[in-house]
């Protein structure tokens, strides 16, 4: 699908010279209608695969666009400062601009706050870009993204808002240790859900604490934060980051399972289990693994 980008990406217009007759010839575009083309061409797809950008080669672009990758997962904090870093601006200018009111096309029930919304994809970045353009793109973005009427059904599938559904796979995308756990993630939290049982995550708690960790102590659990989601049933309120499109897939088409419970015991070896005693044996081989890390 084209996006066009809003009119801050487009470069400064110069003036024009006056016309002269010349012969006819065939229609073709302009440096000017290149360069326009180029960054309305984005096909906007998951992190880590550039987006793709149309080039032609019979005549240069007044510039080459270079690019920001924004990964899936990154919290909005991540953006930020990638967003000042790319564009050289002053740290927390990308921050004002985000939350200044009105700023992104967020949904009502965002409250204003653009986490979640910041889509993870890989962006064109010009020396015209501004960072009101290049975050309204990310937002628009994800807006595409989040609102076909396939996520719309698949989050009234499990009683879920659209909103709700991003938070959910925000989750899934915090705590799946490969792509290939999403579902089974997303399964669990289904699972406590419907039970009525607290998710119990430890990438809420540490997000609603301002740090990134595998470490949770029970003084942590113990945090009055509305993210503390072993003190607190449902979902958090908000995302904790910037799912991708595998995430989002995962929360409304879920693996089938009855599990309640999952910890990685080590890099690709995540266990999923219904049998607490279970789990508490998979967690203790966690803490081992980690103390043997740590010494």
């Amino acid at each position: 699908m084209t996006y066009r980008p809003p009119s801050p990406y487009a470069p400064p217009r110069r003036p024009r010279r006056p016309a002269l007759p010349r012969p006819p010839r065939r229609g073709r575009l302009t440096r000017r209608g290149r360069l326009a083309l180029l960054l309305g061409a984005v096909l906007t797809v998951t992190a880590g695969v550039a987006v793709p950008l149309l080039l032609t080669h019979d005549e240069p672009v007044a510039e080459q666009p270079r690019t920001l990758l924004v990964p899936e997962g990154w919290r909005a904090g991540q953006v930020y400062r990638a967003v000042d870093r790319a564009l050289h601006l002053p740290d927390g200018t990308a921050r004002r601009t985000a939350t200044a009111p009105g700023v992104l096309p967020l949904p009502a029930t965002a409250g204003g706050n653009p986490e979640g919304y910041l889509f993870p994809a890989t962006y064109p970045v010009l020396s015209t870009t501004t960072p009101e353009a290049l975050l309204r793109f990310m937002a628009d973005t994800a807006g595409k993204h989040y609102g076909t009427a396939r996520i719309a059904e698949g989050a009234r599938a499990h009683g879920l808002s659209v909103y709700e559904t991003v938070v959910a796979a925000s989750i899934v995308q915090a705590e799946a240790d490969n792509p290939e756990d999403m579902a089974k993630v997303a399964r669990v939290v289904h699972n406590r859900l419907a039970r009525g049982m607290p998710l119990q995550m430890d990438s809420t708690l540490h997000y609603g604490l301002g740090r990134t960790t595998v470490d949770t102590s029970h003084a942590d659990m113990k945090s009055g934060s509305p993210y503390n989601t072993y003190a607190r049933k449902g979902l958090p309120p908000t995302p904790i980051g910037n799912p991708g499109d595998e995430a989002l897939d995962a929360v409304i088409r879920p693996a089938d399972g009855d599990w309640l419970y999952f910890v990685t015991v080590a890099p690709g070896d995540t266990r999923f289990t219904a049998d607490y005693a279970v789990h508490q044996a998979n967690v203790a081989e966690f803490n081992a693994n980690r103390a043997a890390e740590k010494r």
